[in-house]
């Protein structure tokens, strides 16, 4: 019998495989994404990561056991390294870290930051998990497909990488560890998917 977190995946597989035939996606396997709109996407996705962080912390801070403490630590410290990434293509690429949050990226990070606030752990779990496992799954998906001369292939290679998938599993075991109620957790999981593709829908609109 397939896991909560396993369960949930395949619900919503018909949302991931729209995330990797999308154009901007593939346009960053094949390396003919415009630099503008990877650029766009950098800036957004560090506001991004700036809500995911803070909702690992308010997880962290209501995790009724010490293992959940340390787990959420060690994926809050994570985060923290994909934004230490997205400063290198700062530095290279003269990226705006500190542009306004467009709307996608507006719901995504209210969406986010009101599940953490509001709701118990295993929620919160819920609703972070998409990304985490949506990433890895793009990222090995496109790891045998990006060229070696594609500019993006830092990113497929993050994203591919046995410890980015060693984080995406540790997520999981704590949504599969604490739960809920399935109905609830069945919508933020949805809702975050959904509002994944939204995001590489407003990068690829740019």
């Amino acid at each position: 019998m397939p896991s909560l977190s396993e369960s949930l995946w395949r619900r919503n597989r018909v949302l991931a495989e729209a995330a990797l035939e999308h154009s901007f996606v593939q346009g960053i396997a094949s390396g003919e994404l415009a630099r503008d709109k990877f650029a766009y996407y950098v800036g957004q996705d560090a506001a991004f990561l700036d809500a995911f962080c803070r909702a690992y912390a308010l997880a962290l801070a209501k995790s009724p056991d010490q293992d959940g403490l340390v787990a959420f630590r060690e994926l809050l410290d994570g985060a923290i390294d994909e934004l230490r990434l997205h400063r290198g293509y700062a530095a290279r690429w003269n990226v705006d870290l500190h542009q306004a949050p467009d709307p996608a990226t507006s719901a995504y990070t209210n969406f986010l930051l009101a599940v953490a606030a509001l709701e118990p752990v295993g929620h919160i779990a819920a609703a972070m998990t998409p990304c985490m496992r949506l990433y890895a799954y793009l990222g090995q998906q496109l790891a045998g497909q990006t060229k070696p001369e594609s500019p993006y292939r830092e990113w497929v290679t993050t994203y591919s990488s046995a410890e980015f998938e060693a984080l995406a599993q540790r997520l999981e075991e704590l949504l599969d560890r604490y739960g809920g109620d399935h109905d609830r957790l069945a919508v933020l999981y949805r809702q975050a998917m959904e509002l994944e593709v939204r995001f590489f829908d407003a990068a690829g609109s740019v």
